[in-house]
């Protein structure tokens, strides 16, 4: 039985008689645009709106505009839209909100998904706390932005110019109304080649006459801060394709589209099959992926010749390392023709010719045997990859195991961790059936000895570590702290032979002879006498002489006769903070040591440094396992003797898992914080950028990395990175500063350049 508008009276008694007759002559739009259930959302969301007391157009604004919203991107959108303009009410006015709910459509019609046009919300909520007066220009030129611009590019003309224009309220609206030059200009730097919006019907028919099946398409805009490095992906039964595509060394972005299309679309049709990803590293995951894209196209090429002149266009490389022999290998594959001097792509080609191309055990195969050629060789998942633009980036492809939410409710309860006296510890009933499923896990509070006078914990037991500590995580595309999102966990570290750190130090020490000089050298100590001043502490009697000399003589003498006594005393404390993941124990270019070694030498000759001038120092290290595993191993406390056992947990040391740095500077940062130093220097040593495996979007923890380095500035402490990354201009200025960080391209000087860069730090 249809629903009619009497059937909702009592939601509707409050609204005015205007606001009544909108609903009536927009009902029989709203039936046909909504369901039962968002008719009763566009309702109250109308009451909502009315209640808020910003006056009665609004409400009917928004009775009218709904309808044709949820025609352009689904019912769901309209309760976000009506919490996000019940939001606005606190911080602007009533005309400024109702020039939101009226713009909708335009947004709605050029961004065409409810995920970009939730993400358009959140940028109109940063906008009202950066620049609240630069809005209603904005909306009244909406539509001439984005009939140029993508989000990412309206978000950072918007960004621009609030941050150029936040004390100057004329400027500000000039700029956002596009009546000032720097703003179109910004537009034009902005601007886009081919924007999604614009062909996806042309792609779509495409798909269609290829394939004769229509495909399920929608444009993502991940990328705020940059264009680069956008690829396609499938999900969700989705093509996921960029919002926009630049045109790319000669070639259209139209063509771009078109073969991101087909490509995606060829793996659609062609994979029947997903591949467990659980056993495979990431190179091998890399060569399994670049031998599956060959084989869709293959496939594709076989029905529709002229695929392979569409595709060939974008395989033009300009990588080196382990990225030219992808881009060598996707070469020889798409076009055996081709001449092909690489020997792993020449083998590829042969080897690739002699297989069934709907074999999957067999493309697996060829993708391993790739791997093991290319072991060895530094590889990583986020630098190096295939180039061509196209290519997605082949989630469609892997079975990953994902949690079961469902089962959530049988999961036991939280362990509680109570920290007890050694009375109560050593009265309980021990229970040695307890395990990792213990309701509760007593902790001694302090040390408990022997008659000996050596702990239980150091003769048979486990050192109490910390409890795990959380911390806020920087999310850059909504522009705030996801508070308590990353969890620190301070683990024991493993015990080496100190043998292994003599033996650095006895084969260095010239170098660290002459560390200790400079170190010395750099700030006097002690006391320090200050003379030729006119008030002071005392008389200067040489430069008293010097004047009565003066004056019997009849010149003029000088009045600066007095000294002051001033006691000159070192007071600095050094955190050490050392990038421990996996791509540590990848060997040096040009060396036999891996970057762990050097690492570890680099440390060694740094402490040995600072204990002879006597420095606070700590040595700490870090690696993570996504967010909730960001394990922190300290070497070496302030507190703690330059000894034999800091040297066995340096000796001990590995490399493992991933960089989440963000939480890591955050935890240095919060033992710096219990140091009394009148200057604080955390320097970071690390082989590459930020990552995570449950983060794809390389920008989002750089991000949040460069948001921790700002904190603990905030709070006394001297950053600065040391990256051995020759690539790291790219990100590491941007986390650190333009100032406050060496690439260090011989990586074989860094033992040596470590200490002399901590000399030229602490002057």
């Amino acid at each position: 039985m249809a629903q009619t508008l009497a059937d909702h009276a009592d939601l509707t008694e409050d609204l005015t008689p205007a606001q009544r007759e909108a609903l009536a002559a927009n009902w029989a739009d709203a039936v046909r645009a909504l369901s039962p259930r968002g008719l009763d959302n566009w309702i109250k969301g109308a009451v909502a709106l009315h209640r808020m007391g910003r006056g009665v157009d609004i409400a009917v604004v928004w009775i009218e505009t709904v309808p044709q919203l949820a025609r352009d991107l689904g019912e769901d959108i309209v309760p976000d839209l009506a919490q996000s303009c019940l939001g606005f009410a606190s911080r602007t006015s009533g005309g400024v909100i109702e020039r939101i709910i009226a713009t909708a459509p335009v947004a709605a019609k050029r961004l065409g998904d409810a995920d970009l046009f939730r993400s358009y919300l959140q940028l109109l909520n940063q906008l009202l706390g950066q620049a609240p007066r630069g809005l209603r220009p904005m909306l009244d030129k909406l539509e001439d932005l984005l009939a140029v611009l993508t989000l990412g590019g309206l978000r950072r003309w918007a960004s621009w110019g609030a941050q150029a224009h936040r004390s100057n309220f004329e400027e500000l609206a000039r700029y956002f109304a596009l009546e000032s030059d720097e703003s179109r200009a910004m537009v034009q730097k902005e601007r886009k080649g081919t924007l999604f919006v614009d062909i996806h019907r042309r792609i779509g028919m495409y798909l269609r006459a290829l394939w004769g099946r229509d495909f399920l398409m929608r444009p993502t805009a991940g990328d705020f801060e940059t264009r680069e490095g956008a690829r396609p992906f499938i999900a969700d039964f989705f093509l996921h394709l960029p919002d926009a595509y630049d045109d790319w060394n000669g070639q259209p972005g139209v063509d771009l589209y078109r073969a991101a299309a087909a490509h995606a679309a060829a793996h659609v049709m062609s994979t029947t099959e997903r591949q467990d990803a659980d056993p495979l590293n990431a190179l091998q995951q890399a060569c399994v992926g670049l031998f599956e894209d060959a084989r869709v196209e293959a496939l594709a090429i076989a029905r529709f010749p002229r695929l392979r002149d569409l595709w060939r266009r974008f395989h033009t490389s300009q990588q080196d390392g382990i990225g030219a022999v992808f881009d060598a290998v996707a070469l020889a594959l798409l076009d055996p023709g081709a001449p092909c001097e690489e020997p792993h792509a020449r083998w590829a080609r042969d080897a690739f010719a002699a297989i069934d191309l709907n074999d999957p055990a067999a493309i697996r195969a060829l993708g391993l045997e790739l791997a093991e050629r290319l072991r060895g060789q530094p590889f990583s998942p986020w630098r190096d990859g295939q180039s061509a633009p196209y290519r997605d980036d082949n989630r469609y492809l892997w079975e990953v195991e994902e949690a079961d939410w469902e089962t959530a409710a049988f999961l036991p309860d939280q362990q509680v961790r109570k920290y007890v006296s050694v009375s109560e510890m050593v009265n309980e009933v021990e229970v040695e059936t307890a395990g990792d499923d213990a309701q509760e896990i007593w902790v001694s509070a302090t040390e408990f000895f022997d008659d000996d006078g050596i702990s239980f914990n150091e003769k048979e037991g486990k050192e109490p570590t910390a409890p795990p500590r959380p911390y806020d995580e920087f999310d850059y595309q909504i522009q705030m702290n996801r508070p308590a999102w990353a969890t620190v966990l301070e683990k024991r570290p493993r015990l080496g032979d100190p043998a292994k750190v003599d033996q650095i130090l006895a084969e260095n020490r010239k170098l660290i002879a002459r560390m200790r000089h400079l170190l010395e050298a750099m700030q006097p100590q002690g006391v320090q006498r200050i003379r030729k001043l006119e008030e002071g502490d005392d008389l200067d009697l040489n430069a008293a002489l010097e004047a009565l000399t003066d004056i019997r003589m009849g010149r003029q003498p000088d009045p600066r006769v007095m000294l002051r006594t001033v006691r000159k005393t070192r007071d600095i404390a050094v955190m050490a903070l050392l990038d421990l993941s996996e791509s540590t124990n990848d060997p040096a270019a040009g060396q036999d040591q891996t970057v762990l070694d050097l690492t570890r030498s680099a440390t060694v000759l740094l402490a040995e440094a600072i204990h002879t001038v006597g420095d606070a120092f700590a040595l700490h290290g870090f690696c993570s396992d996504g967010r909730h595993n960001v394990f922190y191993q300290r070497y070496k406390d302030f507190d703690q003797k330059w000894d034999e056992m800091p040297k066995a947990r340096l000796a001990g040391m590995q490399g493992q898992l991933s960089t989440r740095m963000g939480a890591a500077i955050r935890h240095a940062g919060y033992h710096l914080g219990q140091v009394s130093a009148a200057k604080k220097l955390m320097l970071v040593l690390t082989d590459g950028a930020p990552a995570d495996i449950d983060v794809r979007d390389p920008q989002y923890l750089r991000q949040d990395a460069r948001a921790a380095v700002q904190e603990v500035a905030r709070n006394g402490v001297i950053p600065f990175c040391l990256t051995l990354d020759p690539r790291a201009d790219s990100y590491v200025s941007q986390i650190f500063g333009p100032r406050n960080y060496l690439i260090l391209d011989n990586v074989e000087r860094l033992p040596e350049r470590l200490p002399q860069l901590y000399t030229g730090l602490t002057r």
